[in-house]
């Protein structure tokens, strides 16, 4: 890896992490600019989870004011994003390569339309944020999510925001600390799964990792302040250079 492209692995980590820590779809700047400095696919992904870990646990750090009185709440959710996250690391080890090749195109472009359609979906999750409901199918659909973001994971957060503002009774700012939980969750229990049983391109890691954690704490106190039409553009972009890159 040249010095420039360290640097560009670097700064995709920096953004990611902030994204993450805001929205959750950091995987859609990360996985391409390994792609796109000669990382074949599935070490891309399993680097870039490796990477991306350190980086949404700093975003939790960051909203930890937002999870005081959510003890229970995790307690009951947590163990569904551990067991999801096992479940798609153990997929992506044990299906063929060609399995991934074909399913990661579409699911990046299903975050890619999961964030640009994020308004509409933030509607939903204020109108789910002031019914108290605590529906019963938040708990398999959280570890449904798990098992996405274990597998690949673009756009996790924008998911269980979903999930979490139509189920559960609750504010914007309360959820957002909690989706960090959860994916940091899923992200950590892949990672370690992935560095028990595979190659990891450990300088593209540590380069996320460093970049990552820095934009989780960033994120966690400017990211209110980006520019929502324009974060999710630049996403939405990456995300279909990525697909393009993975197809053709």
């Amino acid at each position: 890896m040249t010095w420039f492209e360290a640097v560009f692995v670097l700064l995709a980590g920096m953004g990611a992490g902030t994204i993450n820590a805001v929205v959750g779809s950091g995987t859609l700047l990360t996985f391409p600019a390994l792609l796109a400095v000669g990382i074949p696919p599935v070490l891309a992904n399993v680097t870039n989870t490796v990477g991306l870990a350190p980086g949404t646990a700093a975003g939790a750090i960051g909203y930890r004011r937002e999870l005081e009185g959510q003890r229970g709440r995790m307690i009951r959710l947590v163990p569904a994003s551990l067991a999801g996250g096992i479940v798609g690391g153990v997929l992506l080890l044990t299906l063929p390569d060609s399995a991934f090749h074909a399913v990661v195109p579409v699911l990046i472009l299903l975050g890619c339309l999961l964030v640009a359609f994020q308004p509409w979906l933030s509607r939903w999750v204020s109108v789910g944020a002031h019914q108290h409901r605590g529906a019963w199918w938040v708990i398999p659909a959280v570890f449904a999510t798990g098992v996405y973001g274990g597998y690949f994971g673009a756009a996790q957060g924008v998911l269980l925001m979903a999930i979490l503002g139509l189920g559960l009774d609750s504010n914007l700012q309360r959820m957002n600390g909690l989706k960090n939980v959860l994916a940091t969750v899923v992200n950590s229990v892949a990672a370690i799964l992935f560095v028990i049983v595979h190659d990891i391109d450990w300088l593209a890691a540590a380069l996320i990792a460093v970049g990552s954690t820095i934009g989780g704490f960033l994120g966690a106190r400017y990211g209110r302040r980006l520019p929502p039409i324009a974060l999710r553009a630049l996403i939405v972009c990456i995300g279909v250079v990525a697909i393009v890159t993975m197809v053709f």
